[in-house]
């Protein structure tokens, strides 16, 4: 590479966003300066490099560079050093606050470095204002509080100059200091008129913002604590050198009662301890960490692999001991460098941090505290209030009777009536006043069936497969063989829903059917091979589980409660055979029979089959509202999943929010597998509405969920939507790291469309941010992956793409090659007999994009040429804004050749159909313009440069 091609690509590397990539870039490129040997070229780099290691997380780094920097500067001065002096200045603040964060580093160095920069300061007439306030972070590090006050009154009192800090990190320190010393309500009050300016610094508004964190919540300004969390967490979330902040934001979730918010930050940042920017901020948020993790109980934290670790799920208990070990161990180090106990001190007040006080709610997508198992919530909480939707307990009326078999078979019918409080009522009753072994074997049998019942309602699925067996063979020992098949049956449906028991659970019960059908009377009969028919549906064979329904009679037997469930089998059996007018039909009758009925678990069942059937979104919603009015608690969770669903198809995003966090509510309250899932829905609709900072905040919540739960596939699309919001809240690089990961998760033959997809996107928002060879590059392996997909259409768009990124780049011979591949794909495509409507606007564009791109090489004739007959072919697909732009490049190209008199007519023409204010009446009028005078009209053309407002020296 020449020199030029060296500071390009430092140039380029300055574009770049901090972190390990950047390092990257800079690290090769130093090996390759110091081999050209250009001694402007590193000093400059190693510049670069100090800035980019210590906003990377990699400050240790920095002092090498600085010191080669400081060196060569002394060394033998040069006129380009002066114009880097003030940079040099600045860097010393740098090295002042990393050398304190290592342990390892003597003090005394870091004494020596800060009595140099102010000989230095002093030297160039500079304050010594920053001075004085590296000198109070010294002393307030070490524990020295009246060496501390003593400087910071200093640093208060000396005037600023442009070596200060910026109008936002200064004050930040300001509120610490004054945090820390109890002055909370003046802390608020300094920094509010900094937050109302305009803060440009790398470090700014999120550095202050954490700052007031506490002052915020110690003042009573609960709200103004948590926006301030949500917007400086989002900025600091992705910045490895920023990980003592974030260990600010885990403080501050437990201290306000978020502990399951604290958990999944810490979960996040884990893997950052194995790679800390500094021992100081790795020792800080250890102790944070662990002070969260022990108030997360029994719960368990993701820890993701590294260099001798596997990936493993870690007891929380665990890991707090382990994480406040280094915590502690660390802060012992930094004491004996120091000769004090004050780190030690200060970590052990860390590792004390408890919930205190009222909950602050954080989390954009829990609701409330979760309740501890064994009752109550987490301290500093209140008990959460009962919610809309949940039905009352319900206690029997039912005079019970004295006899057993009487009240077992009061049991029986009463939860085939889904009246579980008689059905507890009569079983406890019989319980209480019989012994089994005074009993017939009969009566036993049929107790040990309800036991069955009572297990299968609880959904132990194997209590009450063994229940059942136990029953069925005292059936059969005491020669009872109706009640013998209908506990088969039962046995039969459970044991269908595994693999490896279903041939014997379908033997069993169809067996038991077609015994029931020849001896049993008609209920028993509807009963049998309605149980056929929920057997064959586990088995997910359709047909044939209809086939059984169709032999239970309408009225099943004269049992409506039978009928109702009957009617909700057949409804799920169409939904799933695609049979959805049949299923809604069959839904809506189970739903009024269970409204006569009164049974409101039927009731439910049959409206969340409606909603997923019906055509009308508002219908579904009706349908999901009447489910909600009678579910139980238990019911409660499907019901507002589907009601969110159904509100988002209906248009009524804001609604379905609430109903998505209510549902992820609940599903963490339960700790009920799923809230991934959920949550991946709930990002969508804040997106949707358009609050994309909760999007993104929940999204990545779901993210961090679905790959724990190994579900990549759903996390990759869940990253496709954050990568989204990233980028519609401005947030660049993170929506391309997304991007980045995606294309190499994608990286297989049966996902070239999707990579290709997402590196195109990477690519339109590189070159939406004017980076416009990355931007290029990224279009170009797009292309390649569509070109391996077979989408030659795709292939074109990409290409078209990446010769306008080249072009814009002003790397015209890369264009220009672009170009002529674009063209070989287009002639290939204009073969078609009938072209679509998407071809014929990707031919016409990639002839637009080759025009521009050989106007930029001089050869005019040729892209005029390119463009005869385009605007037509885009107006015949109604594509009349990109016919008009074409047009206006004829008009500029026939300027260009000096035709005035053709671009006259056709800009005029176009200048009447664009509407007023838009970006292209300007360039059209000016052309126009431009054409007039050409032709002598003068008069015209200051009229229309008058109209526009047009500069005529432009």
């Amino acid at each position: 590479m020449s020199d030029e091609d060296l500071w390009r690509v430092l140039r380029g590397i300055a574009d770049m966003p901090y972190g390990a990539g950047q390092i990257a870039a800079l690290e090769q490129l130093l090996r390759r300066v110091d081999a050209a040997d250009d001694r402007h070229l590193a000093f400059v780099t190693r510049m670069q490099a100090t800035t980019g290691y210590v906003y990377g997380g990699e400050p240790a780094k920095s002092f090498v560079t600085f010191s080669w920097c400081l060196s060569e500067f002394d060394r033998d001065p040069q006129p380009y050093h002066q114009r880097h002096l003030h940079q040099l200045l600045w860097h010393f603040k740098y090295m002042v606050s990393g050398l304190l964060k290592f342990p390892e580093v003597p003090l005394d160095r870091t004494y020596a470095v800060l009595d140099d920069m102010e000989r230095r300061y002093r030297a160039g007439g500079h304050s010594l204002q920053t001075v004085h306030k590296h000198r109070f972070r010294v002393a307030d590090h070490v524990g020295d509080a009246e060496a501390a006050a003593h400087w910071y009154r200093l640093w208060q009192t000396t005037p600023r100059d442009d070596l200060s800090d910026c109008a936002g990190c200064d004050p930040t320190s300001q509120v610490g200091y004054l945090a820390d010393t109890g002055r909370d309500a003046e802390a608020v009050a300094l920094a509010e008129p900094v937050l109302a300016g305009r803060l440009t610094c790398t470090e700014q508004p999120q550095a202050i913002l954490t700052a007031l964190l506490l002052p915020y919540l110690r003042t009573g300004r609960g709200e103004s604590a948590r926006d301030a969390h949500r917007e400086a967490y989002r900025k600091l979330r992705g910045s490895l050198a920023d990980l003592w902040d974030i260990g600010d934001h885990v403080e501050f979730c437990t201290l306000t009662g978020n502990e399951a918010r604290a958990v999944e930050l810490v979960e996040r940042h884990l893997d950052w301890l194995d790679r800390p920017p500094s021992p100081a901020a790795a020792m800080h948020f250890a102790a944070t960490a662990a002070a969260a993790l022990r108030q997360a109980g029994g719960a368990t934290v993701y820890r993701r692999a590294a260099e001798g670790r596997p990936a493993a799920e870690v007891p929380a208990s665990a890991l707090a001991d382990e994480l406040a070990r280094t915590a502690t161990e660390l802060a012992a180090r930094f004491d004996a460098r120091n000769g004090t106990s004050h780190q030690s001190q200060w970590i052990e007040r860390r590792l004390a941090v408890r919930p205190d006080g009222e909950h602050l709610p954080l989390s954009a997508s829990v609701r409330r505290l979760p309740v501890r198992p064994g009752g109550g919530a987490p301290a500093g909480a209140a008990a959460s209030s009962e919610r809309p939707g949940r039905a009352p307990v319900e206690v029997s009326t039912v005079a019970l009777p004295t006899d057993a078999d009487d009240l077992l078979t009061l049991a029986e019918e009463s939860w085939g009536r889904h009246d579980r409080a008689t059905f507890r009522a009569a079983l406890a009753a019989y319980d209480d006043r019989f012994d089994a072994a005074a009993l017939p074997a009969r009566t036993v049998a049929h107790r040990l069936a309800m036991r069955a019942a009572e297990r299968g309602d609880e959904d132990d699925v194997e209590g009450a497969v063994e229940l059942n067996r136990a029953a069925l063979e005292l059936y059969r020992s005491a020669g009872e063989e109706l009640p013998a098949q209908v506990v088969a049956g039962r046995l039969g449906v459970l044991l269908t829903r595994a693999d490896e028991h279903a041939e014997e659970g379908l033997t069993l019960v169809r067996e038991a059917a077609e015994t029931l059908d020849r001896l049993g009377d008609a209920r028993q009969r509807a009963a049998g091979y309605d149980r056929l028919a929920l057997a064959l549906l586990h088995r997910q064979r359709w047909a044939d589980a209809l086939a059984a329904l169709d032999r239970v009679p309408a009225d099943a037997g004269g049992d409506t409660h039978l009928a109702a469930r009957v009617a909700l089998h057949r409804a799920h059996l169409l939904e799933q055979s695609d049979r959805v007018d049949e299923a809604r039909a069959a839904a809506e009758n189970a739903r009024r029979i269970a409204r006569e009925l009164g049974i409101d678990e039927l009731v439910v069942a049959a409206c969340l089959t409606c909603a997923r059937t019906v055509d009308d979104p508002a219908e579904a919603v009706a349908a999901c509202d009447e489910a909600l009015r009678v579910a139980s608690a238990d019911a409660e969770l499907p019901v507002r999943v589907a009601r969110a669903r159904a509100l988002l198809s209906a248009g009524r995003a804001a609604d379905a929010v609430d109903d998505f966090v209510e549902a992820v509510t609940l599903c963490v309250e339960r700790g009920a597998e799923g809230d991934a899932f959920l949550r991946w829905e709930l990002a969508n609709a804040y997106r949707v509405v358009g609050r994309l900072a909760e999007a993104a905040e929940v999204a990545e919540e779901a993210v961090l969920g679905l790959d724990r739960l190994g579900a990549q596939a759903e996390a990759d699309r869940c990253r496709h939507l954050l990568a989204g919001v990233y980028s519609g809240l401005g947030e660049i690089d993170p929506a391309l790291a997304l991007l980045e990961q995606l294309a190499v998760n994608l990286d297989g033959p049966d996902n070239l469309p999707n990579r290709a997809q997402v590196l195109e996107e990477a690519g339109g928002i590189l070159y939406d941010a004017d980076r416009d060879a990355v931007a290029a590059e990224r279009f170009a392996a797009a292309a390649t992956a569509y070109r391996l997909a077979e989408l030659p259409l795709d292939e074109l768009r990409a290409r078209r793409r990446e010769a306008y990124a080249w072009f814009w780049s002003d790397n015209l011979p890369e264009a220009v090659r672009v170009v002529e591949l674009a063209d070989g794909l287009a002639s290939a495509l204009a073969g078609q007999a009938e072209p679509t409507p998407p071809v014929t606007y990707e031919l016409a564009m990639t002839a637009e994009t080759g025009a521009r791109v050989l106007t930029g090489e001089g050869r005019t004739d040729e892209a005029l040429e390119r463009l005869a007959g385009v605007p037509d072919r885009l107006r015949s697909i109604e594509a009349f804004g990109e016919a008009a732009q074409v047009e206006v490049l004829v008009g500029e190209l026939l300027l260009r050749l000096n035709r005035p008199g053709e671009a006259a007519p056709l800009l005029r023409r176009v200048l009447g159909g664009l509407p007023a204010g838009s970006r292209p009446v300007r360039q059209t009028a000016w052309l126009l313009a431009r054409a007039l005078d050409l032709l002598d009209r003068n008069a015209e053309a200051a009229a229309l440069r008058q109209e526009h407002d047009l500069d005529p020296d432009d």
